[in-house]
């Protein structure tokens, strides 16, 4: 039985950071099962570290970042993406106003990951805006599970290292690693490395529990949307 396969263009509305945004492309490229250039998908990126950061807009003090967001999710279209892919969680606060501004659809990363999430308490390790925007906690709740957050002593630490991460300093790995086990001291029965920074610092391999890194759902999510199989080539053969 042979397939032929149907494949889309990924569009990665990317600089947020920009070290993610590298990651998110080096793992679908790493996912991709190919043996040869040709085999790999058309993927475009969009670097654009000049958007305004997300959290300072939503808590009140800076300047709005969808318009940079819009511009950037058209040119993706234009260029020629059928799906795009955002490796920053926060910015899925804008989701809805970036979706009405393309005709492509847009992963939505929160709730891809809230829906592999097995346990029914996790902790999540994330920005303070996405924690208090309830950006997981609205997806996890739909799905019956309970998030708990850090105390906040431990979300200073949580965010010190977000800002050291993107200012290419990786040193912080163990005290996220700590933070973490607190989180399931105090009752998380699985985590969500829920910032893409912190993507490039922890891993299943730090912990115990099941880890949910939102940065690896939505690589496999846009593999999922990207790479399809189309009709059989030989429907005699596919009937059988």
């Amino acid at each position: 039985m042979r397939f032929r396969m149907e494949r889309k263009t990924i569009g990665i509305l990317g600089g947020m950071g920009p070290a993610a945004t590298v990651e998110l492309f080096r793992r679908i490229v790493s996912q991709t099962p190919a043996q040869r250039d040709q085999d790999h998908l058309r993927v475009l990126i969009d670097n654009r570290p000049q958007i305004p950061d997300r959290g300072s807009f939503i808590l009140g003090d800076g300047p709005d970042p969808r318009p940079m967001l819009i511009a950037s999710a058209r040119t993706l279209e234009r260029m020629g993406a059928d799906l795009i892919a955002i490796p920053c969680n926060t910015a899925h606060v804008f989701l809805a106003d970036l979706q009405r501004s393309v005709r492509i659809p847009i992963i939505d990363m929160i709730a891809e990951t809230a829906e592999v999430i097995r346990e029914r308490v996790v902790g999540l390790l994330g920005t303070d805006t996405t924690i208090q925007t309830g950006l997981y906690h609205r997806a996890c709740a739909q799905r019956g599970i309970d998030v708990i957050t850090p105390e906040p002593s431990d979300q200073a630490l949580v965010m010190k290292t977000i800002f050291r991460i993107k200012a290419g300093d990786f040193s912080l790995r163990e005290e996220m690693r700590l933070i973490g086990k607190r989180l399931c001291r105090q009752g998380a029965e699985a985590l969500i490395i829920g910032c893409t920074e912190l993507s490039l610092v922890l891993g299943a391999r730090d912990f115990k529990v099941p880890v949910y890194d939102a940065l690896e759902i939505l690589a496999k999510a846009a593999l999922r949307e990207a790479w399809l199989p189309a009709e059989c080539v030989e429907p005699s053969s596919c009937a059988s």
